[in-house]
């Protein structure tokens, strides 16, 4: 499975940005799916996941309310929809695939996208 994500952008705080993650092959439905981010000088850190249906997220508490995951497996695609951006959510996000169970932890996925970057200006 190839990954591409897409969206990022230089944002303003409360400003809003949705991440695309597009994937190849006929295979993408069968795996849950992630996005994760790594800001400099920080650890890769888990952000939101999602099943393979779609009809079950998990959202870190650091973006809980502001940040939603959901996925169009018709168009192989997963989203990440950022609200209310704050600086501190500045950084390149991941989208990441592979498990066939939703997690949280970097080492579930196979699966790696080349990263967006996100800024938000304060």
């Amino acid at each position: 499975v190839l990954l591409q994500a897409s969206g990022g952008g230089l944002v303003q705080t409360g400003d809003s940005l949705r991440l695309s993650c597009a994937g190849s092959g006929r295979t993408f439905s069968a795996y849950a799916a992630g996005w994760f981010r790594q800001a400099p000088g920080k650890e890769r850190e888990f952000v939101a996941a999602i099943n393979r249906s779609g009809g079950s997220t998990n959202v870190a508490d650091a973006v809980k309310g502001r940040f939603t995951i959901s996925r169009d497996n018709a168009k192989n695609t997963v989203y990440l929809q950022m609200n209310s951006l704050k600086p501190e959510d500045t950084a390149v996000y991941y989208c990441a695939s592979g498990p066939t169970i939703y997690c949280s932890a970097v080492g579930c996925y196979e699966y790696w996208g080349q990263g967006t970057l996100v800024t938000v200006s304060s």
